[in-house]
């Protein structure tokens, strides 16, 4: 596929915060592939693996993961950003990159990190995203953070838009190395961001599906849905009810990134230059205006059915409930980190209690319960309800 004149050109990169002399060091990757790979060699990558997407800690193999749906967005959004003619590098590095910032047990553990660090300035995955990257995960002798590009580090701070209020972990990063976080981000960002949406707006109906939270019937009151599953069972009428189910999904996600496609195309139509996608003052890259309201329902849906379902908040209070302790027990005794935290501890505040956020922050959830049964002799039962 041609470049399109809007899309990112890693030659034309604004660059890394901190200067590199690695030329041909490395093999013959563009800025934007040197990204993708740095993010997908990380620890903190790889610590996806074992936290939280929607059941915490869950039992079976076949859940997803932060790690897996982070794949399955970025599949996604390649894609579309093929279909664009935009970068599908930069496109894949901010996919793969989204949800490093997620503390154990998801939005749980959030919540439990916002509330205990209300006095040291707040807490939000997005912001410890970034600061994960730029400046905890330090694999390099001559730099701190993996020197990310600006165009990776600024799609990661908009993921969601323009930033009118940074947290003190982006207003930090974005104090070093300015991101324009007033401007909209590149149309690669923008594409990484619908791309999250289609991703979990259908994995997790397959998973809510696998789990029993969710049936069919249920699926059948939301119209669009019920549309698609009709057209499925005619075209296999004969295929068993589950694979009917996940011809459902596939389907689904195909109808959304079609509608992506030509919803963007015309939003983008006579646009020269990747200026052009910055200051059009709106975002450009999502869906048409009827499937932005059926997809608003699905996601009400999702959240009366699945995401609160009596079962999943009971679960979740017991996990945020985990986080929450091991805040306490960090603060009142620092020395019961690793040494290695220990020894970098800060002497004041908020810098210490900063400091235990980004330890908790990065746990997986399995850690994490090892963490409480360490330090309070047990844990909360029934952590997974799959």
């Amino acid at each position: 596929m041609e470049r399109a004149p809007y899309a990112a050109d890693p030659a034309r990169s604004r660059g890394r915060e901190f200067a590199e002399d690695r030329d041909g060091a490395r093999g013959p990757r563009s800025e934007f592939q040197r990204d993708r790979d740095r993010i997908i060699h990380s620890i903190a990558f790889r610590r996806l693996r074992s936290k939280t997407q929607v059941f915490v800690a869950p039992d079976g193999d076949h859940y997803r993961t932060r790690l897996t749906h982070s794949i399955e967005v970025a599949q996604i959004g390649r894609v579309i950003a093929r279909e664009l003619g935009l970068d599908e590098d930069l496109t894949e590095a901010l996919c793969l990159a989204h949800d490093i910032g997620h503390p154990p047990f998801g939005h749980a553990g959030e919540k439990a990190l916002e509330e205990a660090m209300e006095h040291a300035g707040g807490y939000d995955h997005n912001a410890q995203g970034l600061r994960v990257l730029a400046r905890l995960e330090s694999p390099y002798p001559d730099h701190i953070g993996l020197n990310l590009t600006w165009e990776t580090l600024e799609g990661m701070a908009k993921h969601n838009g323009p930033v009118s209020a940074a947290n003190w972990a982006l207003a930090d990063i974005d104090e070093a190395f300015p991101l324009e976080l007033g401007q909209w981000p590149s149309l690669e960002a923008q594409v990484a961001a619908v791309a999250d949406d289609i991703a979990y707006d259908n994995h997790d109906i397959d998973d809510g599906l696998r789990a029993g939270f969710l049936d069919l019937d249920d699926l059948m009151e939301l119209d669009f849905l019920a549309d698609q599953f009709r057209r499925v069972e005619k075209r296999f009428p004969n295929a068993p009810r589950d694979t009917q189910l996940r011809e459902l999904v596939r389907s689904q996600i195909g109808l959304m990134v079609n509608d992506v496609l030509e919803h963007t195309r015309a939003q983008v139509k006579g646009m020269d230059s990747e200026a052009d996608i910055r200051s059009a003052g709106k975002r450009l890259a999502g869906f048409s205006e009827g499937l932005a309201d059926e997809e608003r329902r699905l996601k009400k849906f999702m959240y009366q059915r699945l995401y609160y379902h009596p079962e999943q908040i009971a679960t979740a209070e017991r996990a945020r409930e985990v986080v929450a302790k091991l805040f306490v027990a960090y603060q009142q005794e620092p020395t019961s980190m690793p040494d290695d935290w220990v020894q970098r501890l800060p002497k004041g505040e908020p810098e210490q209690s900063r400091h235990i956020a980004d330890f908790i922050a990065g746990m997986t959830d399995r850690f994490a319960i090892q963490q409480c049964r360490q330090v309070y002799g047990r844990a909360p039962e029934g952590l997974s309800n799959v």
